[in-house]
């Protein structure tokens, strides 16, 4: 089990990094982009986390973890979309200046972070469903990492602040709709963990 604990222990520090930068980078450089994917970092965050104490604690309570974190983690990225799609309303409405050459070089790094996160759970990944959907996630987050980028490249190009927002906005209409889809086609991975695998299988 020491193979899958430490990968994902590794996975969640990068993370914690990611999350750290793109929230205190997003803040000082006024970017609803950088914060809306620092937000969707910490979801990611919570779920490794918790993958990773499901191959810690005895079966019956990994179990119960792996449901809860499924149902728990698509709730709140779904609450937390919302909050940002109307802040970033707001912020379309009203905009404020942003600094373009932090998001770009931000979300760069980001990327390149989320690209180092896959990496460590690939190997896991192949002999175990849970961590192969954290890996596949996780591929997934470089690209909505680049959002920020086209918003710094955007509002550097043509001068207008408010593509932050409308990117910002895009991208958390975008997580609401997929992880509902997610949701809805998943019903019963979500529900019953045990189809996926947290590993104790391996200790029977």
């Amino acid at each position: 089990m020491a193979h899958y604990r430490k990968p994902l222990a590794a996975a969640a520090a990068l993370n914690s990094a990611i999350f750290l930068v793109e929230a205190f980078a997003g803040f000082q450089a006024n970017s609803l982009s950088l914060i809306m994917d620092s937000v969707h970092n910490l979801s990611d965050e919570l779920a490794l986390v918790l993958l990773y104490l499901a191959f810690v604690l005895p079966l019956g309570l990994s179990r119960n973890l792996l449901r809860s974190a499924n149902v728990f983690n698509s709730i709140g990225i779904v609450v937390l979309s919302a909050l940002l799609f109307w802040q970033a309303t707001v912020r379309f409405l009203n905009p404020a200046p942003v600094w373009g050459g932090v998001t770009i070089v931000i979300g760069l790094l980001a990327a390149l972070g989320n690209w180092g996160v896959a990496r460590l759970l690939r190997n896991p990944g192949r002999n175990n469903p849970a961590i192969r959907l954290a890996y596949i996630h996780n591929l997934g987050d470089i690209q909505v990492s680049l959002a920020p980028v086209l918003s710094g490249l955007l509002v550097i190009a043509t001068g207008y602040s408010f593509f932050d927002p409308l990117i910002a906005g895009g991208v958390a209409l975008w997580l609401m709709v997929s992880t509902l889809r997610e949701v809805i086609g998943s019903h019963n991975e979500l529900i019953s963990p045990e189809k996926l695998g947290c590993g104790h299988e391996r200790d029977a």
